[in-house]
């Protein structure tokens, strides 16, 4: 194994979650007869430049399938987040009818249908052909491909520069992360700006949130090795925010090494020491996580079991790709979970990847009232209580596994 930026061959373990399927392989009824591909989900932090990445055994092609089921704009919290993105982008780089933004991994429109509303030219990127034909219906032009740098010059050569390319929750989803990053020092005018968002490693270690690793996420981020990436490919970070989103999430800007205008901002450096005082630049960081994330298993099962025993009935909510990973960690079935709801119509009908627990539509939660609700995505739990809430006028509760069991 070799570290997928700088080569080295020396890494320290994070976390061995043993084997799973892709979490977003959705499985339809048909397909139930037949066996699944498992891999190992296994990662490991090189330590000359901290880059935390999986051991690598699905191709990405694999991975990314044209029926890719995750569509952004089911979630209205993420939808409101892009908004605001949009808003302060446009005020920030003054950006208007004579600007271009690019987004890469432009997924069903979500984020450039507010660039289009505000008449600025716009143009998608997208691999998936579900969700590039869902961007297409809203009126969005799209680019059906995998971005790197050979995408980026045919489209600098058809005059498509960006001033601003957005690249949200896709750099930890690349095999090829040196080309992937090279792409935007070509994609980008002189003077452009490049803002990608991603889950911060710190947060994911500190928070236990190791469901949000799987196979589609082949690296896991901190700003220490981001900025070693944009200076090997050209670019310099000039600013980085901390957000909320995905249990922690990183806002990193970007401009090109030969032509950017905006000044490093303190923050950069802030974080970077803030990083290193963590730990996060020496071995020992890492090696606290796989005892947690076992604890973590043992607790939901302990929970499940326990209700099962006591004839009370737990279903889950949101068929996202982080529960897949806890499910197939935990080793649940079924029985123990015997269905899913999700309000994403690509999903229902489907079954869970790996556990094969069915995926079912909201009606079949107000009908058979169960006693608890575990909702998966945690990262939107305040958005799936208030969206629930009529579920407590039959006194059922809601549970959540990470980062410690907790019913309310």
């Amino acid at each position: 194994m070799k570290c997928r930026h700088c080569q080295a061959g020396d890494f320290v373990p994070l976390i061995d979650l043993a084997t799973s399927p892709p979490s977003n392989a959705y499985l339809p009824p048909a397909a139930l007869d037949a066996p699944e591909t498992w891999f190992p989900l296994r990662v490991f932090v090189c330590t000359h430049c901290w880059l935390a990445q999986t051991q690598d055994y699905a191709d990405h092609a694999q991975l990314f399938a044209p029926d890719y089921a995750y569509f952004s704009s089911y979630s209205s919290s993420w939808l409101r987040h892009a908004e605001r993105f949009v808003e302060m982008a446009v005020q920030r780089f003054a950006l208007g009818p004579e600007r271009r933004v690019i987004e890469v991994a432009s997924n069903d429109g979500y984020l450039l249908k507010y660039v289009q509303a505000r008449g600025i030219p716009c143009l998608g990127i997208e691999p998936t052909a579900s969700t590039a034909a869902a961007a297409r219906a809203a009126g969005i032009e799209v680019v059906e491909a995998f971005f790197g740098v050979e995408l980026a010059h045919r489209l600098a050569a058809q005059g498509l520069c960006a001033d601003l390319t957005v690249a949200n929750n896709v750099l930890a989803h690349v095999p090829d992360i040196n080309d992937f990053v090279a792409g935007f020092a070509v994609l980008l005018a002189p003077q452009g700006v490049a803002c990608f968002e991603f889950p911060h490693l710190m947060a994911l270690i500190d928070g236990c949130q190791f469901d949000t690793i799987y196979h589609e996420h082949f690296s896991y981020l901190s700003l220490t090795a981001v900025q070693r990436i944009f200076q090997r490919a050209g670019l310099v970070v000039f600013d980085v925010q901390e957000l909320a989103t995905h249990g922690g999430s990183l806002r990193v800007f970007a401009q090109r090494a030969d032509h950017g205008r905006h000044p490093v901002a303190p923050a950069v450096a802030d974080l970077l020491r803030r990083e290193a005082s963590r730990g996060m630049t020496a071995e020992a960081y890492y090696r606290g996580l796989q005892p947690r994330a076992e604890h973590v298993k043992t607790e939901l099962l302990r929970f499940l079991l326990d209700a099962r025993r006591d004839g009370k009935r737990v279903v889950g909510y949101g068929a996202a790709a982080k529960g897949n990973t806890l499910l197939n960690f935990a080793g649940i079935r079924a029985d123990l979970l015997p269905w899913v709801v999700d309000r994403n119509p690509a999903k229902q009908g489907k079954y869970l990847p790996g556990s094969r627990i069915p995926i079912v539509t909201e009606d079949r939660l107000r009908f058979e009232r169960p006693d608890f609700v575990l909702i998966l995505p945690w990262n939107l739990r305040e958005e799936v209580m208030h969206q629930l809430s009529y579920v407590r006028a039959w006194g059922g509760r809601f549970v959540l596994a990470l980062p410690a069991l907790t019913v309310q």
